[in-house]
């Protein structure tokens, strides 16, 4: 069972890699198709569309078989340096162990911040 999540997590993975090349192609084919909608142009943009398609699978695959995984790399692109570096200066601060505290306690603060409208 956890084999089969494992395996589920890095195919997300993969297929979220793929999304963004592919949405890129789609995005380029629609630009150059809906202006003057023609056959020349709608195989133009099916041809880009596909490229994307194409170029997103290869990319995706070639991160598949990194040492990090499907993974590891979209945690690297989806990570927050500056808030954990914020997080780990007010956790010396106030000496909190938890993080789920601090996260609640900012929250509440930000929250009443910005969204204090004098009641």
């Amino acid at each position: 069972m956890h084999k089969i999540l494992d395996y589920l997590t890095k195919v997300i993975g993969w297929l979220q890699i793929v999304a963004s090349p592919l949405l890129f192609g789609l995005g380029i084919g629609a630009i150059i198709f809906f202006p003057n909608p023609t056959t020349t142009r709608l195989i133009i943009g099916i041809s880009i569309a596909t490229l994307g398609l194409v170029m997103g699978i290869f990319l995706a695959t070639k991160i598949w078989k990194t040492k990090e995984g499907t993974i590891g790399f979209m945690s690297k692109i989806l990570a927050t340096p500056e808030l954990d570096k914020m997080i780990q200066i007010e956790r010396k601060k106030t000496n909190k162990k938890r993080f789920n505290l601090f996260f609640l306690d900012s929250i509440t603060c930000l929250q009443s911040k910005k969204y204090d409208n004098g009641f």
